[in-house]
């Protein structure tokens, strides 16, 4: 990181630390741990990051290059409305099997301890955090303050970067979907629509593009 980059990430803390409404989390900006990230995914009730509700969370931690599986996290969390049908068929979560799970605010509070201040890893990120926004603004104050890493941005660098240089004008038309992605980098794929398994996903993806992606982390 250069020194413009080290101030400017000291900056940003200060200014996130005024904001912050809960002083019990404020290790939550401090510097990471060095080489150490966590992969998330959410599965939801929907795809309305305004009304929707998260009824599980998968995370897992990565250290380098190892995928800690034993240091993962699998959340089950009780909804307030009654899930769909539609929303059943995709990630195979019944109202019978949310019923023991936690409330949303304690749910948040375990993400948060698991998280720490290690960046987000995750494919599709943008709607997991503004769904996870929403849920921890009222502990926080804010939303989620870590740094987020796009899995399909990476990939999409990579697969750019092996391009003719001729072909390297204007939009190029990358498939990003998550199975192209992962059968492309030779990674096994687990059940999808399961929080766990695609956040397990989103770290093997990570883990190998970061060392095809130059200056990717």
């Amino acid at each position: 990181m250069s020194w413009g980059q080290t101030r400017w990430a000291q900056w940003r803390r200060q200014w996130l630390r005024r904001r912050l409404a809960a002083p019990d989390f404020a290790f939550l900006l401090e510097p990471p741990p060095p080489g150490e990230w966590v992969a998330l995914d959410c599965e939801t009730t929907g795809l309305n990051t305004r009304s929707d509700q998260i009824i599980s969370v998968g995370a897992v931690r990565i250290v380098g290059d190892r995928i800690l599986t034993s240091q993962r996290l699998e959340l089950l969390i009780r909804p307030d409305k009654t899930v769909s049908a539609d929303s059943v068929r995709v990630h195979r979560l019944r109202q019978q099997d949310l019923q023991d799970g936690l409330p949303l605010d304690a749910a948040m509070r375990q993400l948060l301890h698991f998280i720490g201040s290690r960046p987000l890893v995750g494919y599709y990120l943008e709607f997991d955090v503004a769904m996870l926004n929403r849920a921890v603004a009222p502990i926080l104050g804010m939303g989620l303050p870590q740094r987020r890493i796009e899995v399909s941005a990476l990939y999409h660098d990579y697969k750019f970067h092996q391009l003719p240089p001729h072909h390297q004008q204007g939009n190029v038309d990358i498939d990003l979907r998550f199975t192209t992605l992962l059968a492309d980098l030779g990674l096994p794929q687990r059940e999808a629509h399961d929080a766990l398994n695609d956040a397990v996903m989103a770290a093997m993806a990570f883990v190998k593009l970061r060392h095809l992606v130059p200056d990717a982390v």
